[in-house]
């Protein structure tokens, strides 16, 4: 067996973790892996606990007993997440974004991999000591954020379509009704994307209404899911809102097609007290 350094142990430790965020990992797996003492492995992962910790990136879980291990929970602090947020309102500022009929362009903010990889870990942030068995989106915007999101959480992706597809196999459809426009819309998932009795997390790029949200909500209720919150990159100002508990990053307050000017501020994270370090 190959006898590995302990700079080399530290660093493909530290990958097998991050690469596989909330999976437990047992000691023994590593003590296996590197032909070394658990003893050793422990004083291994305080290091690596300590530099994630110091950086902002994360911490590591301990779990005792016969199975347990160690698992990786990614986290943004305050200040990284102030940070990012200051950089989606000064893009979505930008008059440029403007597009006829008072709506803003964001595909290439969704486009932006480094971009939508911090979102993904704030909305992580925010249920990283809950149970969530699946993040939910729609097509096809909110796509990006949600396997972002789901990364970071070690789940997996449902994504609500506007219609079905033979490919898909049995779905569950529903006609909720758009809280703008006040039309009908169809929301629809397959039956093997979800199991039932799931709680999972509501991601969306964008939200007015909440006539969308509220269209996932009332599809997931026929799978019995929970849902254990609503995120959202953007909202604007609406006159009825159809969802009431939910966290955005950004608002944009006032879109002025004549003057070409968007006011954005933060959105509601840090209004609603969440707890970032």
């Amino acid at each position: 067996m190959k006898k590995w350094r302990r700079s080399a142990r530290l660093v493909d430790m530290t990958r097998l973790l991050i690469q596989e965020p909330h999976k437990l990992i047992p000691l023994g797996t590593f003590a296996e892996r590197y032909g070394t003492a658990k003893s050793s492995i422990s004083e291994d992962l305080d290091i690596i606990h300590e530099v994630l910790e110091a950086q902002g990136a994360g911490a590591l879980e301990t779990v005792s007993g016969a199975a347990g291990g160690v698992r990786f929970i990614p986290r943004m602090s305050r200040a990284q997440t102030e940070g990012v947020l200051r950089d989606l309102c000064g893009r979505l500022a930008d008059p440029d974004r403007i597009l006829p009929g008072g709506y803003l362009y964001l595909s290439d903010l969704l486009g932006d991999p480094a971009l939508i990889r911090e979102i993904g870990r704030i909305f992580a942030t925010l249920f990283a000591e809950e149970r969530i068995d699946a993040v939910v989106t729609v097509e096809t915007k909110g796509i990006p954020l949600a396997y972002a999101t789901a990364t970071h959480l070690g789940t997996s992706v449902a994504i609500v379509r506007r219609d079905s597809r033979v490919t898909e196999g049995s779905v569950v459809t529903i006609n909720a009704v758009s809280g703008s426009s006040r039309r009908i819309r169809t929301f629809s998932l397959a039956r093997r994307s979800l199991k039932e009795g799931s709680r999972v997390l509501i991601v969306d790029d964008f939200m007015k209404a909440g006539g969308t949200v509220r269209g996932m909500v009332d599809l997931l209720a026929e799978f019995r899911a929970e849902v254990a919150g609503v995120c959202v990159m953007v909202e604007s100002p609406a006159r009825e809102r159809l969802v009431d508990d939910y966290f955005s990053l950004a608002k944009v307050d006032e879109i002025d097609v004549k003057s070409r000017t968007i006011a954005v501020s933060f959105g509601n994270l840090f209004a609603k007290g969440v707890g970032f370090q």
